[in-house]
């Protein structure tokens, strides 16, 4: 496999079960006394009811003002500014937010954006305790954090720390672990996608030994399963596919490459040699032909064998739908603008 992924994806999974869908409790104190986040508490909000207006589209901006960042709030608009960092008075921001006369009041009746109590609530309790703007959350590198202290017991994994912290915040009961038949059917349906043979599970329950559970996962890592139900996610943001999707979209050989990914998840490479590979495993120094084979990633895009097609025109065509997957997969972002936008 490449090494992280599976625990990534749980730990994802873990995280918005946990904390993501939980509503905050607004009423609290302990919610008005607790700082706020720009990208998580007020981004959202200037997004869906400001930007339109006050964005970085510039064609569409009123007024000459931009919400949108940092310098375009704090820019000084004759003697005052949109936001002043720590001052509710003086910020023209909360004064046309709660403005009673229609006529004055931000967003205007008519764009049909109109903010609530709640959301006029947020974005003047920001600007009170600074209104300080923050890089969009893809730009802010990922930092180890301590695990929390908790009042529960000791934890088996750091990650249970946090999710308890957070329970214990919300008020919510800390569940019990689930039973071992529960446990086995869970772990072989995440790494093999296949449930537990009725042998399987009887073999897991009639074994007491404390480290059962270790050697179940070690079992269920090393199946070639494993490979086939992971390999496929990757797969699928590779764009995978085994017709060419124009045209006729009939059948091409791709094949090896869905093979080669199985066994490189299996075979379970550092993670920078199975990018290499993916990229440009065929430009390799003495390359072997499961490096060549790796490299299906960039073949991967659709293609057309219509007679009629222009050569040039289609070269252009797979060049963005590779630079695509590449900016998607790799960098997190989605690239397609810059086709026709630079």
């Amino acid at each position: 496999m490449v090494p992280g992924m599976p625990a990534l994806c749980m730990m994802l999974i873990v995280h918005l079960a946990a904390v993501g869908t939980l509503p905050p409790d607004t009423g609290s104190e302990k919610e008005e006394a607790a700082p706020l986040s720009y990208n998580q508490d007020i981004r959202p909000i200037l997004s869906s009811k400001c930007f339109a207006c006050h964005g970085p589209d510039s064609a569409a901006r009123k007024a000459g003002l931009r919400l949108d960042n940092a310098e375009g709030a704090y820019r000084d608009r004759d003697g005052a500014a949109a936001v002043i960092p720590g001052d509710i008075d003086r910020s023209l921001l909360v004064g046309k937010i709660l403005a009673e006369d229609p006529d004055d009041r931000m967003p205007p009746p008519e764009s049909h954006k109109s903010l609530d109590d709640p959301e006029r609530a947020v974005l003047v309790r920001w600007i009170e305790q600074g209104g300080q703007y923050e890089p969009h959350w893809a730009w802010v590198p990922p930092l180890r954090v301590d695990p929390p202290t908790t009042s529960g017991d000791s934890m088996q994994q750091p990650i249970d720390a946090f999710i308890r912290a957070r329970l214990e915040q919300e008020q919510l009961p800390w569940k019990p672990r689930a039973d071992r038949e529960t446990l086995i059917r869970r772990a072989t349906f995440d790494l093999t996608g296949l449930p537990p043979t009725i042998e399987e599970v009887d073999s897991f329950l009639a074994d007491t030994e404390p480290d059962a559970w270790q050697r179940l996962l070690d079992r269920l890592l090393a199946s070639s399963r494993f490979g086939e139900q992971w390999g496929r996610m990757w797969l699928d943001a590779a764009r995978y596919a085994d017709t060419h999707g124009l045209h006729l979209d009939n059948y091409r050989e791709m094949w090896p490459y869905r093979d080669r990914v199985i066994a490189l998840f299996n075979e379970n490479p550092p993670f920078d040699q199975f990018v290499i590979g993916q990229l440009a495993g065929d430009l390799l120094p003495e390359a072997q032909l499961s490096d060549q084979v790796a490299s299906g990633f960039v073949r991967s895009h659709p293609t057309t064998s219509e007679g009629g097609a222009i050569k040039d025109e289609y070269r252009m065509i797979y060049s963005v739908d590779r630079t695509n997957t590449f900016a998607t997969v790799f960098l997190g972002l989605t690239a397609g603008c810059a086709q026709c936008h630079e």
